[in-house]
C-alpha cells in the first residue's frame, strides 16, 4: 500500500516539473518573440526616419525654396551693392557672414527679419553684408557671385535665397548651376553679365578683403556683426549677438 502511494507521490512530482519546464519554454518563446516584435518596429521606425529626412533635404540643390518668401521680406527696400535700406539711414549694421554658414543661415531666418521689417524698412537702420570666409574655398564663389548680384541691385535677395537653399558645407553643391540657379530666383535680369562680373579676380579680392577686415575685428565665428550710429563711439564691435532682442537693444544704445 505505502509502495503505490509512493508511486503515485513520485508520479504527481514528475507531472508538476514537467509543467513547470512546460511553462518556463513558453515565456521564453514568448518573450523571444515579443524580443523580435520590438526590433521589426526599432527598424521600421529607424527606416521610416532616414526615408523622411531623405525625402525632406532638399538644400543645395537647384529646385528652389522660399522664393517668394524672400521676395516678400525684401520688396520695397532699397538696395545698394551689398547694403539693404535707405542709404541715409542715420544707423549701420555691419554683417560679416559665409554664404555656407549653417549659422548665418539660422540667423537670415530667424533673427535678422524682424529688423528688416520694422528697422530697415522705417529708413531707421541699413544692413551691409561683408563676406567672411571661414567654411571653405566653396565660400568664395558664393561671395564673389552675390557681389555681382549687388551691382544689378539684387545682392540681398541672392544672399537670403542662398541661406534658404543652403546644402552641407563643403560637400561640393556651390556648383555653376547652384550658383544661376540662385540668381535667377533672385531675380537677376541679365544673367551674362552677372556669370562674367561675379568671376572677376576684383570681385575675389574683395572677398578676401572683408574676410582679413573681419579677422583684424578679432572676429573668429559667422555671422558676427559691427554697428555705428550717432551716438556709437565710431565703429562698435558686436561679435554674435544671439537674438533679435539683443541687436534691438544696441540699435536703441547707438541711434
Amino acid at each position: 500500500m505505502s509502495n503505490k502511494r509512493e508511486r503515485e507521490k513520485r508520479r504527481e512530482e514528475r507531472l508538476a516539473e514537467e509543467a513547470h519546464v512546460d511553462t518556463t519554454d513558453r515565456r521564453k518563446q514568448l518573450l523571444q518573440m515579443g524580443a523580435g516584435a520590438v526590433f521589426l518596429v526599432i527598424v521600421v521606425v529607424v527606416v521610416l526616419i532616414v526615408v523622411q529626412a531623405s525625402s525632406s533635404s532638399s538644400g543645395g540643390d537647384t529646385k528652389l525654396e522660399e522664393v517668394s518668401n524672400v521676395d516678400k521680406l525684401l520688396t520695397g527696400i532699397p538696395q545698394e551693392k551689398l547694403v539693404l535700406g535707405d542709404p541715409k539711414a542715420p544707423v549701420s549694421l555691419f554683417e560679416y557672414g559665409d554664404l555656407q554658414c549653417p549659422v548665418c543661415k539660422a540667423y537670415s531666418e530667424e533673427v535678422l527679419p524682424s529688423i528688416i521689417q520694422s528697422r530697415v524698412k522705417a529708413g531707421e537702420v541699413k544692413i551691409e553684408f561683408r563676406n567672411f570666409v571661414i567654411i571653405g574655398e566653396q565660400s568664395v564663389p558664393a561671395g564673389a557671385a552675390a557681389l555681382a548680384a549687388g551691382n544689378q541691385g539684387r545682392g540681398w535677395n541672392y544672399i537670403e535665397l542662398f541661406y534658404r537653399n543652403q546644402g552641407t558645407e563643403n560637400s561640393g553643391y556651390v556648383t555653376e548651376e547652384f550658383i544661376e540657379a540662385i540668381a535667377k530666383g533672385a531675380g537677376i535680369k541679365d544673367l551674362a553679365k552677372f556669370n562674367e562680373e561675379r568671376k572677376e579676380q576684383e570681385k575675389t579680392t574683395t572677398v578676401n578683403k572683408t574676410t582679413e577686415e573681419a579677422k583684424q575685428f578679432g572676429f573668429t565665428g559667422t555671422p558676427s556683426f559691427a554697428i555705428e550710429g550717432p551716438h556709437s563711439n565710431g565703429l562698435e564691435l558686436m561679435g554674435s549677438p544671439g537674438s533679435t532682442a539683443a541687436i534691438e537693444e544696441k540699435i536703441h544704445e547707438v541711434e
